[in-house]
């Protein structure tokens, strides 16, 4: 259960978000629990993840922002393990460098930033440009299958939909 300090804060960057929104980056906290964060990153077109919407979440604790949240990507990338909590300087892993000024958006366009890196870490994985196209021509799919992503992010699936239609239009019968 969140502190008050934590939950304000929260709700806080949540506003901060609707007003000046990352850029290809959506995220939005679980209705009953401000604690876990989902993200989308929505990669950009000069980037080998291009056309790859990559699903994630943010654990914080009840003593957020003293203590800085676990990351964690949930779609395969080529860049990272899913379902793992990365090593990045903004997250649980390195709590030394935490720094309590900084935000989810921070967050979120550091872990951009350092999924467009080939720096190892721990968490991360080596796949070439190729494999990396592949998977993200393949992440809008995987991630509909998830039930969470479903109801946190219906205009993406709604995106994967019509998607589908266009491409079953376009085959030849």
């Amino acid at each position: 259960m969140a502190t008050p300090i934590a939950a304000r804060r929260l709700q806080r960057e949540l506003a901060a978000l609707a007003r000046e929104p990352v850029p290809h980056i959506v995220a939005r906290p679980l209705e009953d629990n401000i604690l876990e964060w989902h993200y989308v990153i929505a990669a950009a077109a000069d980037t080998p993840y291009a056309g790859g919407h990559y699903h994630g979440r943010l654990r914080f604790p009840a003593d957020y922002p003293l203590r800085p949240p676990a990351v964690l990507m949930l779609t395969p990338s080529g860049r990272f393990k899913t379902n793992r909590r990365l090593c990045l300087s903004m997250s649980d892993f390195h709590p030394e460098s935490w720094n309590p000024m900084w935000s989810v958006a921070t967050i979120l366009t550091g872990l951009y930033s350092f999924m467009l890196e080939d720096a190892p870490t721990l968490g991360s994985v080596d796949a070439t440009a190729a494999q990396r196209r592949e998977l993200a021509a393949r992440s809008l799919a995987f991630n509909v299958r998830d039930d969470q992503f479903r109801r946190l992010f219906p205009e993406l699936v709604a995106e994967h939909d019509a998607r589908r239609e266009a491409a079953a239009a376009a085959a030849p019968p």
